[in-house]
């Protein structure tokens, strides 16, 4: 289930992101939005769990037009030395969403209200966009997008490398909650605001490595350092997995919000190597990549707890971030 909406992404963020080059942000947006509402509502609704899924993947598909038109937008309406604190500034979403769902959704009396909860946020989500977004001026989708971003050898170490971030930022924010309520004996509520408490750490690292990266004016050199410093947080949630909770709930807060404190880096470097008309294209390219890793990461970290453990699925976990930080060398000394 948890990789149903990834595989929905999959399928469309490319052509989002052409489309937005050719058509503008706002229009993207809103439909997008709109449609990822209709489907989260639809799956309030869902008889099994097959049909499930199906409609949690329509809403990934949909919903995906986000990334390329926020990020085609921030692209460029800001100049290259604050375009990082922009983008650090518009992935807080991804945090700030994993907030309001940890404090709220637990609140909520069932599965069915929780789903349309999320179908509400989606709606004025696309509202919002359509009433506020300004199009930035735009220069036309060229007619090579497509070729030039599959064969750029640089933009595939970019997204690869940095996609295997993802790895440790899945465990992290999609199974801290299952986590300590299963092996630690923490109540919902309980697991629930740890997982909040790294939510809220993780927006103040985004926008601090933008606005490091602006500093720099390089994107990969802090890139890399944040993947150690998550090797590093992953492998000590690993080593306090069965420690007292007052060691191990700090270790997965602080965990949680540098395994997430990469992805505007990663956004801002592949938009930035393909140039302002492509910009759309390329960052659904490096989406698609991560959506590819981010369909079987559940999937695997869930399979390793249960051959293993707890403790031997976080360390793996953290050599992920690790060896992407190997990956991205070559374009940190360029």
């Amino acid at each position: 289930m948890l990789a149903a909406g990834w595989l929905g992404t999959t399928a469309t963020l490319l052509p989002w992101g052409l489309l937005a080059d050719r058509i503008g942000e706002r229009a993207v947006l809103g439909t997008g939005l709109s449609g990822c509402a209709a489907a989260t509502a639809g799956a309030a609704y869902a008889p099994g769990l097959p049909s499930l899924c199906a409609l949690l993947a329509l809403g990934g598909a949909a919903g995906a037009g986000v990334n390329s038109a926020t990020g085609r937008a921030v692209m460029t309406w800001f100049g290259s030395d604050e375009r990082g604190f922009a983008l650090g500034v518009r992935q807080t979403a991804i945090p700030l969403g994993g907030l309001v769902a940890a404090v709220c959704l637990p609140l909520l009396p069932s599965l069915r209200s929780a789903f349309l909860f999320l179908a509400g946020l989606c709606l004025v989500g696309a509202l919002v966009g359509l009433v506020v977004l300004r199009d930035s001026p735009g220069d036309g989708v060229e007619a090579d997008a497509v070729p030039w971003t599959l064969r750029d050898g640089r933009l595939w170490r970019l997204c690869f490398g940095s996609g295997l971030y993802l790895i440790a930022q899945v465990a992290m924010m999609s199974f801290t909650v299952l986590f300590l309520h299963d092996q630690r004996g923490f109540s919902t509520g309980e697991a629930a605001a740890v997982l909040a408490a790294s939510q809220a750490l993780a927006v103040g690292t985004r926008i601090g490595a933008g606005r490091w990266s602006d500093r720099l004016g390089a994107r990969v050199v802090p890139l890399r350092r944040i993947g150690f410093a998550s090797f590093a947080t992953v492998a000590l949630v690993a080593v306090l997995a069965g420690a007292p909770a007052w060691l191990l709930v700090p270790a997965l807060a602080v965990a949680g919000a540098l395994s997430m404190a990469w992805n505007g880096l990663s956004f801002t470097a592949a938009a930035e190597l393909a140039g302002r008309a492509r910009s759309g294209a390329a960052i659904g390219f490096q989406q698609t990549m991560l959506s590819l890793i981010g369909i079987g990461a559940p999937v695997a970290f869930a399979g390793a707890v249960s051959a293993t453990s707890w403790q031997a699925a976080f360390a793996l976990a953290a050599l992920f971030p690790l060896a992407g930080v190997w990956l991205l060398r070559p374009l940190a000394e360029r």
